[in-house]
């Protein structure tokens, strides 16, 4: 008993020695990962704002295109709705007529 009572301690602080330097380790290895990542994300953001402009560029073009079409579109719709609109009306007043 008086033999464990001297041992265990000694492993214990052995173990706490160890788990800090580990700790230390990988903490030390985090921050120089962590410094990578930084560099990447900001290669990456310098990248996006180069290529910005021609995506802002595209959706103008994407969006002018797109109401051109729909202009177009609505023009067709409210010329044949106005040509059924009529045959309607002349068929409704010639059958009002017998």
């Amino acid at each position: 008993m008086v033999f464990l009572l001297q041992f265990l301690p000694i492993i214990i602080y052995l173990l706490l020695i160890v788990i800090i330097i580990v700790g230390i380790i990988l903490g030390i290895k985090l921050i120089i990962t962590i410094d990578k990542v930084n560099k990447i994300v900001d290669d990456v953001n310098t990248k996006i704002e180069r290529v910005t402009p021609l995506f802002d560029s595209l959706g103008m073009i994407s969006d002018k295109v797109g109401g051109f079409f729909a202009t177009v579109v609505g023009t067709i719709e409210n010329i044949v709705t106005k040509i059924f609109t009529r045959s309607r009306k002349g068929k409704e007043e010639s059958e009002i007529d017998e």
